[in-house]
């Protein structure tokens, strides 16, 4: 079968004429329409400041100044025709560049390969899993990166997979809070762990925590995905706490982890430790300052490209 080719189709405006614009392609007949604005880009950043402490310096120069609608439409003579039709009142410059359309759903995964990460852990795209064999002493973990949060690659979660594997023992009830892809409790529950529980406030990632666990032989009496937002829903704080874990996990942001250094006591056995990641290292003071006011003695600090870990166990009573 002939594979598709598609047209990306940008048109750059500025704020104020930004409206007009996308009301003239609507009118048009123009579907699928993208913006791309700085000024949409930064609100969307603040609004959604929980989810991060730090946002790479060349995304927001990428980002600044711009302007520009895009949408896409087939490289063949139809999809001119279409181009012709949506852009015939539109006096600002259109560029159009070729995208494969193997472009949008493949191409990442060139950037994807198998890492040994720690001493003991390998992380193996699915894609991969037939065709590089595991390295002597290492345990797999086979991941689909390319659903949700979570593949190994970034820096604070390297941090979590290392502290992971230095204090998961054989037996340990886990919990990881802000699971992802589900890529921490897999890999305890891979390491040794009995079972883990896991939860994230998007409800995708259950469904996807799932489907990863079950690339790695893991089923349903191992492994529970919640979703839910562990600082508001008490009813969910409740149902977890009804347990106790050797081991919590949270590899969120130091916004998230602060006010949840206050709830950890609820969910830790007596000798257990809380291990949190996605510390930007400006604000490790004040998280180690916040697990302190809240009855936690740090164990250890692990750092790796300005991004810290720490693992803290509560107070001897």
């Amino acid at each position: 079968m002939e594979e598709i080719k598609w047209l990306e189709v940008s048109i750059e405006t500025s704020p104020k004429e930004l409206d007009t614009l996308t009301a003239q392609l609507i009118m048009n007949g123009a579907e699928g329409l993208v913006i791309e604005d700085e000024e949409t880009f930064l609100r969307f950043l603040e609004e959604q400041r929980a989810y991060w402490d730090y946002v790479d310096d060349g995304l927001l120069e990428q980002m600044r100044g711009v302007c520009r609608v895009k949408f896409y439409i087939p490289d063949n003579p139809d999809g001119q025709a279409q181009l012709a039709r949506w852009t015939q009142t539109i006096t600002a410059p259109v560029s159009a560049v070729p995208l494969a359309d193997n472009d949008w759903a493949t191409s990442w995964q060139a950037y994807y390969r198998p890492m040994e990460i720690g001493q003991r852990l390998y992380i193996v795209p699915e894609w991969e899993r037939e065709k590089v064999p595991t390295p002597p002493g290492r345990t797999a973990l086979y991941l689909n990166p390319g659903l949700t949060f979570g593949t190994g690659a970034h820096a604070s979660t390297q941090l979590c997979l290392e502290g992971v594997e230095s204090l998961v023992k054989p037996g340990d009830q886990v919990l990881d809070l802000g699971c992802g892809s589900g890529i921490l409790s897999i890999a305890a529950l891979r390491l040794g762990a009995a079972q883990a529980a896991a939860v994230d406030i998007d409800p995708k990632a259950v469904s996807v925590a799932y489907e990863n666990a079950g690339m790695n032989g893991i089923d349903h009496t191992q492994y529970t995905v919640l979703s839910g937002d562990v600082l508001s829903d008490r009813a969910l704080v409740d149902q977890l706490a009804q347990h106790r874990y050797q081991v919590v996990l949270a590899n969120i942001v130091a916004d998230v982890i602060v006010p949840l250094s206050a709830q950890v006591h609820r969910f830790l056995t007596q000798d257990g430790v809380f291990l949190c990641s996605g510390i930007i290292d400006q604000r490790a003071a004040e998280v180690e300052a916040a697990l302190r006011r809240n009855g936690l003695i740090l164990l250890h600090r692990w750092e790796k490209q300005n991004w810290v870990a720490l693992a803290a166990r509560l107070k001897n009573p």
